[in-house]
């Protein structure tokens, strides 16, 4: 039986070099160069074709390769029964925590400020911010969030964190629930997004809840484009409200060259680099889970389909 590889931004020989080193001892297909269709017992994918995981009848897992799996879930016709798990990395995590930490420092330390005044030769210092004064907001505190949460914390910053579902990390205030979103959002003078696609996160930052943050805020996202309508970010740019935006993800990537993101003098786009799955520590876990699978035991990581992560 074979494993099943599709990926446009990973190689298939580092990831299976790296699963046989961890034991898992299986031959690869590189979609479309499947083989029979039978043979497939495991997929390892990123935005697999709509359809195709419902041609291998004795496909037994789906393996995401990347922290969310709305990629996955985007296709409507997986098949049924079939569990699919997520990967959860301390390297991936790490990165992405950087990447918001270093967010959020650019923003509170003036540096776009400071990068205009020296293109003017200006020696020019601005306002000093004032961390234990300054809150951060991180919505979703899961896996990434929370680490994210607690490293802005550590640093000195007031820290809320904002979840569906009740959550507690030391030092940060949790809320939850979208009777809270609002107070949330009141108090986040910087605001990184880190929360899954869902149906019910799908353009949670609009013109609505982009106005519930403070005039002056500044928005890190670095979770998925679509939690983001483009057209309110950008208003809310414009009109002041909003200070400035740091994005790595986009509704379409990567971004077209007439996107206005890429020009907005207030918008910084990174092209999805947050945080890159390191094939070395994540074939562990698929490995992990392809011996469980072979021993009859409970795979780990598995994503609740009725939530999406």
């Amino acid at each position: 039986m074979a494993l099943l590889f599709k990926s446009i931004f990973d190689k298939p020989e580092e990831w299976l070099r790296f699963l046989n080193d961890y034991g898992a001892n299986v031959e690869m297909r590189v979609w479309p160069e499947t083989g029979p269709a039978e043979d497939i017992e495991f997929a390892l994918v990123w935005r697999p074709e709509p359809g195709d995981l419902k041609r291998y009848p004795n496909l037994k897992a789906i393996f995401s390769i990347g922290a969310g799996v709305d990629h996955i879930f985007a296709d409507t016709d997986l098949p049924k029964g079939v569990p699919v798990c997520r990967i959860k990395d301390t390297d991936l995590t790490a990165q992405m925590s950087e990447y918001a930490i270093y967010g959020v420092l650019h923003y509170h330390r003036h540096m776009a400020d400071y990068a205009r005044a020296q293109s003017e030769s200006a020696w020019r210092k601005f306002p000093r911010g004032d961390t234990t004064r300054s809150r951060v907001g991180v919505m979703g505190i899961g896996e990434i969030g929370g680490d994210t949460a607690r490293k802005l914390a550590a640093l000195g910053f007031q820290v809320s964190g904002w979840s569906r579902a009740p959550k507690a990390i030391e030092g940060v205030e949790c809320l939850h629930g979208a009777a809270a979103l609002p107070r949330f959002l009141g108090q986040s003078q910087y605001l990184v997004c880190v929360l899954p696609l869902t149906p019910n996160t799908e353009g949670i930052l609009n013109a609505k809840t982009l106005a519930q943050l403070p005039r002056g805020a500044f928005v890190v996202n670095m979770a998925r484009g679509r939690h983001v309508v483009n057209e309110d970010l950008i208003a809310a740019l414009d009109s002041g409200h909003l200070a400035g935006a740091m994005l790595d993800v986009f509704h379409k990537e990567p971004l077209p060259a007439d996107d206005p993101l890429w020009k907005h003098p207030k918008i910084i786009v990174t092209p999805h680099i947050a945080g890159d799955l390191n094939p070395r520590t994540c074939a562990m876990q698929v490995a992990e889970n392809i011996k469980r699978l072979r021993r009859g035991e409970a795979l780990l990581n598995i994503v609740n389909p009725a939530e999406g992560y």
